[in-house]
């Protein structure tokens, strides 16, 4: 009888911990979660309808960027352009694409040598980027997002 009296009582001091329940708050789950993100990527880059139908991440970025590209040298062929000396020189856009697939140049990094040479070359690079085909958003986590990225435009002229 004792040893049955004894197991009921250690039996009773033992499982009161597992009836003991932990209140979770949501706000810190969330933030447990916010702080595994990797802010630094997207799961799917932004891209125009011309690149919709390609697959894999990185191919999407280059599909988007090589567009991009391609509109661009194609603007830019229409203005004529002179210089004194040949350049061939990288010029840096600083790019973002909102949530909603607006466009915006925040930044054109060039050298003292294009400055110089061709002054015109940023408006003619926000002319040239002004009337791009729609743009789909990035995707992070099933939402869309604002980007920012780095253009390298290369500048050849002879």
């Amino acid at each position: 009888m004792n040893r049955l009296l004894f197991l009921i009582v250690f039996l009773s001091i033992c499982s009161c911990d597992y009836f003991d329940k932990k209140k979770v708050y949501t706000e810190d789950i969330l933030e447990e979660e916010l702080q595994t993100f990797n802010w630094k990527d997207v799961d799917e880059y932004p891209s125009f309808e011309s690149c919709e139908t390609t697959t894999g991440k990185e191919n999407k970025k280059v599909c988007f960027e090589n567009t991009l590209r391609s509109i661009l040298n194609t603007n830019l062929g229409k203005y004529q352009i002179i210089v004194s000396e040949e350049i061939s020189d990288t010029v840096k856009l600083k790019i973002t694409i909102d949530n909603q697939g607006q466009f915006f140049i925040d930044e054109i990094i060039s050298s003292d040598l294009i400055k110089a040479e061709i002054p015109q070359l940023d408006s003619l690079l926000r002319q040239s980027l002004d009337s791009l085909p729609k743009i789909y958003p990035a995707i992070k986590r099933s939402q869309q997002v604002k980007t920012k990225f780095v253009l390298p435009v290369i500048i050849k002229i002879d």
